[in-house]
């Protein structure tokens, strides 16, 4: 794969200040809704924004367009409202993943329900502050993903597009919810197979980051069948590439870079393709130690390094990394067999090289 220069960004960072503009009009909306309720609402219509309009890569939505673009849809603000609501799904996603894994930060912030916690630890409210924080966080969660649908609902689109886009973006917002089931579900079995990590990437993250935002592009292009079965051959590998890339990074990132603490995954006992992969090619002592570590709250940065070693000596990272390669290479093949245009495929292409040769 070429690198993510593969042609000039002003294409990409014009679409990301589209995709902003967007939301800070819809959440600006929400926001009065909410004070109109009662002013005491102000600090969840601020949590939101800040953890929305805060940073993120919206990939989701350039999925959405450049699947949209490429299947030979014009260009419209109609579409690009519609794919930016992929953005409040990911917020959701984010603010109920935070509270299950007890991240303290997200984007170098604090995580919703620890920004909670703190207000009602500043303000002496009674009872306790952590459970005043996780309810919060529960409802900011639900928030996002009611908004995620009457933005789409609002965006634009003619009624009879709409009525092709919402099964997609409906079966998206299920899938991910299995997939984070799923996820908790392998931590409390202690499943560490190769098949169990990789349905887990596969639901909790591939395809509702690239494959479904490109079918939803797709269904508001009306594209045929072929462009379809495109989409899907070439956004279920990058996606779970995408994912595979963000495990490393769970492990090996720079917390400057990544906004999260060196081996947050770790500490919440995540099962990665990363660690299956050294679940399975480890020796005795290294087996034993991710036994013993994995999954405690209270790893220091030596247990972290120890761990790091572990995966480094079995070849599970190497491994984790030949994966990420072999995924990609059979998305472009899929990709390159499609019927689109010449400056989507471009993009997509771009989009594949961001996703998967990130740093962050």
């Amino acid at each position: 794969m070429e690198a993510p220069g593969l042609v000039p960004p002003t294409e990409e960072v014009d679409l990301r200040r589209r995709v902003d503009r967007s939301l800070r009009a819809f959440l600006a909306a929400r926001r009065t809704q909410l004070t109109s309720i009662d002013p005491e609402l102000a600090p969840v219509s601020e949590a939101i924004d800040a953890l929305v309009l805060g940073g993120g890569k919206r990939l989701r939505p350039a999925f959405a367009y450049w699947g949209y673009r490429a299947a030979g849809g014009t260009d419209s603000d109609a579409v690009v409202t519609a794919a930016s609501a992929l953005e409040l799904v990911q917020a959701s996603a984010l603010i109920h993943d935070d509270l299950i894994d007890r991240s303290d930060t997200r984007r170098g912030e604090p995580s919703a329900h620890v920004r909670f916690t703190e207000l009602h630890g500043k303000s002496d409210w009674h009872g306790d502050g952590g459970e005043f924080g996780a309810a919060a966080a529960i409802l900011l969660g639900d928030a996002c993903l009611v908004w995620s649908d009457e933005m789409l609902h609002a965006s634009g689109l003619d009624p009879v597009t709409l009525a092709r886009a919402r099964p997609v973006f409906d079966a998206m917002r299920t899938e991910v919810t299995a997939g984070q089931y799923l996820d908790v579900l392998t931590q409390a079995t202690g499943d560490t197979s190769l098949r169990r990590a990789s349905t887990v990437a596969r639901f909790k993250s591939a395809k509702y980051t690239v494959e479904r935002p490109l079918l939803l592009g797709a269904a508001i292009a009306d594209a045929p069948a072929g462009v379809r079965d495109a989409y899907s051959a070439f956004g279920l590998p990058i996606g779970e590439a995408f994912q595979l890339r963000d495990d490393v990074l769970g492990v090996f990132g720079d917390p400057l870079v990544t906004g999260k603490p060196a081996g947050d995954d770790l500490r919440e006992g995540k099962r990665t393709y990363l660690v299956a992969a050294a679940f399975q090619a480890a020796d005795d002592r290294g087996r034993q130690v991710l036994a013993d570590r994995l999954g405690d709250p209270h790893l220091t940065a030596a247990d972290v390094h120890d761990l790091r070693e572990v995966f480094e000596r079995s070849g599970a990272l190497r491994r984790t990394e030949e994966r990420i390669e072999e995924l990609t290479s059979t998305a472009l093949a899929a990709l390159g067999e499609a019927d689109l245009t010449g400056e989507g495929r471009t993009m997509l292409l771009r989009l594949a090289a961001v996703a998967t040769q990130r740093n962050t």
